[in-house]
């Protein structure tokens, strides 16, 4: 999974990112000291793999991870090459889905680029910039397909006449998220598109320490992207990006007092996980034994074929049949051979929907 972080400069978007990813993302209160995308990875935090590692004494847990890509701070203009420009709307192309940080707290200390805090105009800005570049984008898919349309290919008709409904869509200012699709021919040209608006977004309410503890109930900024983010099919977590940055430097244990200490229950990268597995329509199984335990990513929905795919491709190609037993069920019986005798092993076939928290063992011959 990859996630790109983007928002207005001095809104918190590097401190958050530095504090997710411990990466050291230079942080400064000007405009643009993001000058190249960083990339982090970080461990989903997953106790069931800390809980199997144990169980089978494992020589090496892996967790899934999430790369996270801090995008320079966009500006109006950053679609025709203003700040930073073209280079970065084009890292955001590379992401499953975006976290767009928006100011929700209010510093003299800290400058804003447009001069006062207003979550909405700032998420108005940035999105209207993702249109242009989605419009450019599809201008020149046009420019292809009215030759093609010209000279009598049916084909190509059809797509262009999808095309001008939407370019006039975006041109409204409206998400191509929102856009209408009409068959699967429409949906297959639409997803070679890989437009900007098109992608998910999660919105990180980014606020001061006093506004936490409620979860930014009292505080007006975060119901204002709340109730935008309701009506546009998206999520939304409250995050301190500054308190995040103090909780990096914790271990576990420091990190679990200083939650406490605070009044809340998780950490903003446990919030945005949460929301991107969501968001995403993302789950995961696990695979357990001596040598390894892992988390392995996967769709909801996915068979167990294609399960094993995510392994490696000879075990999709070659799946025979899956044994699979819960995660709690395992640890509950206290050894697999235990399980097995209480009937809580199963054998699926290649029909089987993988469920989270799965333990599966792949049987498979090529």
């Amino acid at each position: 999974m990859k996630l790109g972080i983007v928002g207005l400069p001095n809104v918190g978007k590097s401190t958050l990112f530095n504090s997710l990813t411990k990466a050291g993302a230079e942080s400064a209160n000007y405009p643009f000291c993001t000058i190249d995308p960083n990339v982090g990875i970080v461990p989903v935090p997953d106790e069931r793999i800390r809980l199997l590692g144990d169980f089978y004494h494992s020589k090496k847990v892996t967790p899934a991870v999430v790369e996270f890509v801090d995008i320079a701070g966009l500006v109006k203009g950053a679609s025709k090459g203003e700040g930073l420009g073209n280079q970065f709307l084009a890292n955001i192309r590379e992401v499953d889905a975006i976290v767009h940080v928006v100011r929700c707290f209010e510093d003299s200390n800290v400058i804003h680029v447009d001069g006062s805090v207003d979550p909405l105009r700032d998420i108005e800005t940035i999105d209207l910039e993702l249109i242009f570049a989605d419009l450019e984008v599809l201008e020149r898919r046009m420019a292809k397909t009215s030759k093609s349309a010209r000279v009598g290919d049916k084909a190509s008709a059809r797509e262009y006449a999808m095309e001008e409904r939407l370019k006039a869509h975006l041109e409204e200012g409206k998400d191509a998220s929102l856009f209408e699709l009409q068959d699967e021919d429409e949906a297959a040209v639409f997803a070679e598109l890989n437009l900007l608006t098109a992608k998910p977004v999660i919105y990180a309410a980014n606020v001061g320490e006093d506004d936490l503890a409620d979860d930014g109930a009292s505080n007006a900024h975060v119901q204002a992207v709340r109730k935008f983010a309701s009506e546009h099919g998206s999520e939304v977590f409250v995050i301190c990006a500054q308190i995040e940055a103090e909780m990096a430097e914790l271990d576990d244990d420091e990190r679990a007092e200083f939650l406490a200490d605070l009044g809340i229950e998780e950490s903003g990268l446990d919030k945005l996980i949460e929301a991107s597995y969501r968001t995403l329509g993302l789950m995961s199984f696990l695979t357990s034994g001596e040598d390894e335990t892992r988390a392995w990513t996967i769709k909801i929905g996915t068979k167990a074929p294609q399960a094993a795919g995510k392994i490696h491709s000879d075990f999709e190609r070659g799946f025979i049949k899956a044994e699979v037993v819960n995660y709690k069920d395992l640890l509950d019986a206290g050894s697999y051979a235990g399980a097995r005798d209480k009937g809580l092993i199963r054998i699926e076939g290649k029909e089987y929907v993988v469920q989270d928290g799965d333990v599966i063992l792949f049987r498979f011959n090529v």
